[in-house]
């Protein structure tokens, strides 16, 4: 056999009686805290006033941003060696112009196209300007950087 007890309706009743208790002595209550806490404790319950501007300040709370709706190209050689045309107002990556890869203690510029082996190639118009680059050695004389500037001159980015 089962016995199932289920919890009674509404407050218990000795939570009514505390409760009845804490209503009559409320203002003793008040008074104890206020001068535990020297005032603080009706001070915090009190209803505070509401901020006022002084003179024009306006504020959208946003930080201004650039114009995204022109793109504004250059080009990025990343950490981890891929050369992209991105947007340097958004950060998005409009190209994948190729990869950097070491081949034979060197490190090579490999452009994205379908002889090296990429499945999205450059586009055509892309492709042409750059062909002459693609297996560029890089050296200390020229570096990252100046393969970013070279490319960016051949594409026409500034």
């Amino acid at each position: 056999m089962v016995t199932i007890v289920t919890k009674a309706q509404g407050p218990r009743p000795e939570d009514v009686r505390m409760r009845e208790i804490l209503r009559r002595n409320q203002g003793t209550i008040t008074r104890i805290a206020d001068h535990i806490t020297a005032g603080g404790y009706s001070a915090r319950k009190a209803p505070k006033p509401a901020p006022e501007a002084s003179g024009l300040i306006i504020s959208t709370g946003a930080a201004s941003r650039p114009d995204t709706t022109v793109a504004a190209p250059s080009v990025r050689i990343s950490v981890n060696g891929r050369v992209c045309i991105v947007d340097g107002n958004t950060g998005y990556q409009l190209h994948h112009l190729g990869t950097l890869q070491r081949r034979g203690g060197e490190e090579i510029f490999v452009l994205a196209t379908d002889a090296n082996g990429f499945i999205a190639p450059v586009a055509p118009e892309i492709a042409a300007p750059l062909g002459t680059l693609d297996g560029t050695r890089l050296s200390p004389s020229y570096g990252e950087d100046e393969l970013a500037a070279e490319i960016g001159v051949r594409l026409g980015i500034g």
